[in-house]
This record gives structure tokens, sequence and C-alpha cells, in this order.
């Protein structure tokens, strides 16, 4: 796997994101897979809001939330811990890196800008197969450091399936799938950077794992990448949490 990073402008509210690959990306081939951080997405759909104060921050965050926790404990990193797009991450995922005192919200709708993405350098570029992933940041319970994650994709399958497939000692998998989406986001995302470096964009190829798809996933490959909080094999922590509704739909 070989995973290129590309440098761009400086994102402003209302630029084009077209524009931005257009002009950042030299090219595009065939089952090349094309990564787009979360955060230029939001900027240019004008998804930021001045940074005033934290109870300000922390009210934007339960706006953004299906469910929240906020307390003292984790109010101590000047965070909340929220569900949002049914993915467990701080703070809705609104971010102040890079934000030039502003508050960035994620993308409206991003399985919708990864859709867009994906149409637009397919046609551009006439090509039958091509990924795109949009990308931030998370963090592990029990591990310091972030690491990438996948929020929306297009043109590939997400997850790769094992189940009834045989280990090497003949066994059939039971449970077992490998999570494409996220382990190619955490790849690129160390290649992108998490400072100034401003390469929001990365081409990752030579991925022979893929199993690219000539259309937007749909509504049920999308639901199947979900799992709920009470079936979650982490069901014990995360359903006796003080979780407490959002105002975002659950």
């Amino acid at each position: 796997m070989e995973i290129t990073a590309y440098k761009t402008r400086q994102v402003t509210a209302g630029d084009s994101l077209h524009s931005i690959l257009d002009s950042a990306i030299p090219s595009l081939a065939n089952r090349d897979i094309i990564v787009i951080t979360s955060k230029i997405v939001s900027i240019c759909q004008g998804r930021i809001k001045k940074a005033t104060n934290e109870d300000d921050k922390f009210a934007l965050v339960r706006d953004e939330a299906q469910y929240y926790i906020e307390n003292d404990a984790t109010r101590k990193y000047h965070m909340a811990l929220t569900v949002t797009d049914n993915i467990l991450i701080p703070n809705s995922g609104i971010d102040e890196s890079n934000g030039n005192a502003q508050y960035i919200l994620w993308p409206e709708d991003p399985m919708g800008s990864a859709k867009d993405a994906w149409m637009y350098l397919k046609e551009k570029y006439q090509l039958e197969t091509l990924g795109v992933i949009i990308t931030d940041s998370h963090t592990t319970p029990l591990r310091w450091g972030t690491t990438g994650i996948g929020i929306a994709w297009s043109g590939f399958d997400a997850l790769n399936t094992y189940i009834g497939k045989p280990d090497i000692f003949g066994r059939p998998l039971e449970v077992t799938k490998a999570n494409v989406l996220d382990g190619l986001s955490a790849a690129a995302v160390v290649v992108m950077g998490e400072g100034n470096e401003q390469t929001p964009l990365a081409i990752i190829r030579n991925t022979p794992f893929v199993v690219f798809q000539n259309r937007p996933p749909t509504k049920k490959e999308t639901e199947s990448l979900i799992i709920t909080l009470d079936d979650d094999l982490y069901s014990p922590i995360l359903t006796s949490a003080p979780w407490k509704k959002g105002n975002a739909p659950a």
C-alpha cells in the first residue's frame, strides 16, 4: 500500500471543494482512493462558529450530539464524550485546531459529500473504479494519541467479511470482519498529519484487499457498519454510562 499526502492552499469558508481537489491532486487512476479530511469539507460548507467561551462550545457539542456525557471528569480535558452520527467521538467532532479562533463542526451530510466528490472525480478522470473517504481523528480508550477514522466513504466495501471462511486450521470464522474503511483512514491520517502540515488530502494506491464498487454504498451497507450501544461488545460499559440525549436525531 502506498500513501501520498498533498498540500493545499489555506481553505476558507465558501471555498469549492471541487476547486481544491482540482488544484491539489495531480491525477488519479483506477483503484485509487482519495482521502479528504472532514475539516476542509466543513469549512467549504461554512460549518464554522466563532469561538467565544467554553460554555458556548459545550452548547454546540450538545446540539450536534445524539448522546453526550459532560461532567468534571470530561471537562478536565475540555471535552465531552459524545455519540454523533453513530460514532463515539469527543465533542461531536467539533475542533478548534487550525480553526483561526473558530470552532469547526462536522460536515453536513458527510456521506452525501463523499458521494459528490466520488462522482465528480470519477467523471473528471473517466475512471471505472475509485474510492473516496472523509476522515477525522478520534481517541481510543486506554490509549494516548489520536488515530484516523472514516466518517464517510464511497466506491468500495467498508467491511471485508471473513464469516464462514476457514482460519489456518480449517476452523470456520464466526464473527470476524475487517474494517477496511477505518484501517485505510488511520493509515492516511498518519501520513497527512495532525498539525500545521496543511496536507488535508491523500491518495492511497496498491490496495489489493479493497473490494471496489461502481456505485456509492447503499443504505443497508451504510447501516451494516453501525453497532448499537446495547449490541456492542463493550455494551456493559457503554450502556451503564450516564448518557444524556443530545439535540441531534438518534
